[in-house]
């Protein structure tokens, strides 16, 4: 079998440049030199790759998630009145941020579609990197359901919705084909936690659409998210022996158990207008998955030794769960319902402002050399 496509092994582009000119036949210093200088000129655009677009998916959940707590509707016995007691410019601020971040993402994307194409053709082809090519069109969703100057009823909402999501649409044409119709892409084969991101880019296509009352066509990317995630599910928790070859620096994806049925209980609240039985099944297995996995943290140990962008990933799961609690306190209005909102609430934002600070005093180790993502930056 042709594993080429599902190599996690690690690759220093500048080893691999040294390699290049060690092994040519010199017919020229110039000529020798030329990989060099053109990996010393793109090595950020070669190392860097949509896995970096975890951040902008962790700063969009939290900007729902401030924007959810500080509506009138929030239960007035928990962290409503805390948040609504902030000024405004404080939401605002947290918005423009992840706008701002996930711009930036974004165009350093484009310029590593343009200069680094064969580079992002082997991303496409890996089985856990194609996964967070959803990432930045579900940042863009979030970050249009909490717009603090758009309503769902405007047509410009309207527009950026179906921009936001026919890629989406595209994307599951294009994966979910390959998992049940080309035999090296089958999902028994490429089944891994990353996976559920493709899930989650259609509940929140969903949720969008129900909050502007396109009932029909969130039913429809609820049906083909649902669907999916109980046969992911069903496979992830089959795995054959060895199918696994998650690196331990990517295990915090892990953490997706339960972000998907997290955004399912908000997608089919936003639906059916209520959280209703289902909602609180979801939202009840989220719980135990999200229980099952704080309970193990040694299996989260290596991925902790070093920070990594993929530290990342620890956020927006647990903003999701956050935002799922609020809307079942909301719904059964009780003390125990709002303790838990809170304290998954703060732990939400705990952690986020932990990875902004990490980030910020380690942004040398935000494009390390052995990213189990990184792709050869010449063609061969």
């Amino acid at each position: 079998m042709d594993t080429s496509s599902h190599s996690l092994k690690p690759f220093a582009a500048s080893s691999v440049a040294a390699g290049d000119v060690a092994a040519s036949t010199k017919p020229s210093a110039a000529a020798s030199a030329a990989p060099v200088v053109v990996v010393a000129r793109f090595g950020m655009l070669t190392r860097f790759h949509a896995g970096y677009f975890r951040i902008s998916l962790a700063l969009s959940g939290q900007a729902l998630l401030w924007r959810t707590l500080s509506d009138s509707s929030t239960d007035p016995r928990a962290l409503g009145p805390v948040v609504r007691s902030l000024p405004s410019a404080a939401f605002v601020l947290l918005w423009s941020l992840a706008l701002l971040t996930l711009v930036a993402l974004c165009a350093l994307y484009a310029a590593r579609c343009l200069l680094r194409f064969p580079a992002v053709r082997a991303e496409f082809r890996h089985h856990v990197a194609m996964n967070y090519l959803f990432a930045p069109w579900i940042s863009w969703l979030l970050l249009l359901q909490s717009a603090p100057f758009l309503r769902p009823d405007a047509r410009s909402y309207h527009a950026l919705w179906w921009a936001f999501s026919l890629p989406i649409l595209a994307l599951d044409v294009k994966i979910y084909g390959q998992w049940f119709t080309r035999g090296r892409k089958f999902l028994s084969m490429v089944a891994n936690p990353a996976s559920h991101i493709t899930v989650i880019g259609n509940l929140v296509t969903a949720r969008a659409a129900a909050k502007m009352g396109w009932h029909e066509g969130a039913v429809a990317m609820f049906a083909v998210g649902a669907a999916h995630y109980l046969v992911l599910f069903v496979t992830l928790y089959q795995r054959f022996l060895g199918s696994d070859s998650l690196p331990a620096m990517l295990r915090p994806v892990f953490f997706l158990f339960f972000a998907a049925p997290s955004m399912a209980s908000l997608a089919w609240d936003a639906i059916s207008a209520s959280f209703d039985t289902c909602c609180k099944m979801l939202f009840f297995l989220s719980l135990f998955l999200f229980a099952s996995l704080v309970s193990r943290p040694a299996l989260f140990k290596r991925a902790m030794r070093r920070f990594s962008v993929a530290w990342w990933a620890y956020s927006f799961p647990l903003t999701v769960l956050a935002l799922a609690a609020a809307e079942y306190a909301q719904e059964v209005r009780e003390a125990a319902a709002s303790a838990l909102m809170l304290a998954l609430a703060v732990l939400s934002v705990a952690v986020t402002l932990a990875l902004m600070v990490f980030t910020a005093l380690r942004t040398n180790d935000l494009l390390p050399h052995d990213d189990p993502f990184s792709c050869p930056p010449l063609a061969r």
